[in-house]
């Protein structure tokens, strides 16, 4: 599906469904007559429906890639995590030859499916329930969908298309210097880990991590 050196490939499915199942916005990509069609949605996790598992959300209505989709092709979602910038001055191996070069460091999930849509009230609802239930839960005195009055709710369920992804295949990618000498991974994850930006501080949490479990 994607260009994932081996040494950059997540193998364990497990792992992968439960970063997703975390995941708040996953970028949906469809192709229609005039190409690629983009969008940004919260969608929740079912790894139990299916194969790979189902993405399931809501568009808005005005957004025309539930009409311009064709849904006979396969669909892509992408959930992006943590990222880091890579000064080549980090790597112990600067000194010794000074054969480096500045680089990006990410995870990233893929997953290609089939997408469907639907209107159908009572589903609508269902979906925006849970969703709002998973985001809302951390806090103190949550908001729910019952809030709303009824007759507001109501417009603004017909004002959202529903998205179903049907999962069908799973890649994961982290990129985190694994190609490179374990002198130069801590070089990079003890600088990352100094910087003001989380971001950093998560990508060098993991590079540790996979140091350690060698």
């Amino acid at each position: 599906m994607f260009f994932i050196p081996p040494a950059f490939r997540e193998t364990d499915i497990a792992a992968l469904k439960e970063r997703i199942a975390n995941a708040g916005l996953v970028t949906l990509v469809t192709v229609g007559a005039d190409g690629p069609i983009v969008s940004h949605l919260p969608l929740a996790y079912d790894p139990e429906a299916g194969s790979f598992g189902t993405l399931t959300g809501h568009l808005s209505r005005a957004n025309g890639q539930w009409r311009d989709t064709d849904t006979a092709k396969p669909a892509l979602a992408m959930i992006m995590g943590e990222d880091a910038y890579v000064s080549p001055g980090w790597y112990a191996s600067k000194t010794e030859h000074g054969k480096v070069v500045p680089t990006w460091n990410y995870r990233t999930i893929y997953l290609r499916g089939r997408v469907s849509f639907f209107d159908e009230p009572e589903r609508l609802r269902a979906n925006v329930e849970a969703l709002t239930e998973r985001f809302e839960r951390p806090f103190a005195e949550p908001w729910s969908v019952a809030d709303a009055p009824a007759d507001y709710l109501k417009g603004q369920l017909r004002g959202i298309v529903g998205v179903s992804f049907a999962v069908e295949a799973i890649e994961g990618k982290s990129k985190l210097n694994q190609n490179r000498t374990p002198a130069d991974q801590r070089g990079v994850a003890a600088a990352l880990e100094r910087s003001e930006r989380e971001a950093d501080r998560q990508i060098a949490d993991l590079m540790q991590t996979k140091l350690e479990r060698g």
